[in-house]
């Protein structure tokens, strides 16, 4: 008898095979989430967490609800990497601060001239040079890990930004929600990006590449993926923030 069969005679399942079976979906997530956050946050920490988000998703599971377990603990697992980050005081006030700036100024430039900015446009636009707006976008990269993990709505039981990126199942999220008009305006304004832009998140969302990976097939370093990346990120939240007409980021 399989285990779906066992689950609707008995009504139990067993939360320790759970657990077992998904063990390498944690290894997974954890190679994928390692190079996401911080060098002081080491492996093991994110390892730790992650082993707990599975433990938690096995306790929490309820098969009736007709969800794949390896949808619910695949996010409950992430929810738990990112909480311990967050505990960790990962995000200091001056970063934050920057990400902010970069965001608002994106939000400004875009509404000037109708059209995503140019890499030149916002580093004249916060009056730096070129380079060192490229260092900024490496220093608030990681935010965008943050930022895209939060949910659309305030209920926290929607889909997150992620949730419309990722591919799933071998089938892209946009194939998979083509009727969800959220999900035409993700792809609208993945379609806006930069080419350079939409080849790094459709490789490290839907090819699931890593970032040195990335950095390999592009012929560029693995610093810049993370800038162009971050850049990504950064002007999908903007967008994605106006569909509440609230500001992407308080203004200082």
């Amino acid at each position: 008898m399989n285990k779906t069969a066992t689950y609707r005679e008995t009504g139990m399942f067993d939360k320790d095979e759970l657990i077992r079976s998904h063990l390498p979906m944690v290894n997974f997530l954890v190679e994928r989430m390692v190079t996401q956050v911080p060098a002081f946050v080491s492996r093991d920490e994110i390892c730790s967490a992650a082993m707990l988000g599975l433990v938690d998703a096995a306790n929490r599971f309820d098969p009736a609800k007709g969800v794949l377990f390896k949808t619910f603990a695949e996010r409950r697992i992430r929810g738990a990497v990112l909480d311990e980050v967050r505990r960790m005081d990962w995000f200091s006030r001056t970063l934050r601060e920057k990400h902010a700036r970069v965001a608002r100024t994106i939000d400004r430039l875009e509404k000037k001239f109708g059209r995503a900015p140019e890499e030149e446009e916002v580093a004249a636009e916060l009056e730096i040079s070129l380079e060192d707006y490229q260092t900024l976008l490496g220093e608030v990269s990681h935010l965008g890990c943050i930022s895209l993990n939060e949910y659309l709505d305030d209920s926290g039981t929607g889909r997150s930004i992620i949730d419309n990126l990722e591919d799933e199942k071998g089938k892209s999220p946009l194939e998979e929600l083509e009727a969800s008009d959220l999900t035409r305006e993700m792809a609208a304004h993945i379609e806006k990006l930069s080419e350079k832009e939409r080849l790094v998140v459709a490789l490290y969302y839907h090819e699931e590449l890593t970032q040195k990976e990335i950095a390999e097939i592009l012929c560029i370093s693995e610093g810049r993926v993370s800038q162009i990346h971050s850049q990504a990120l950064i002007k999908l939240k903007v967008r994605l923030s106006r569909r509440t007409s609230m500001p992407p980021f308080p203004k200082k």
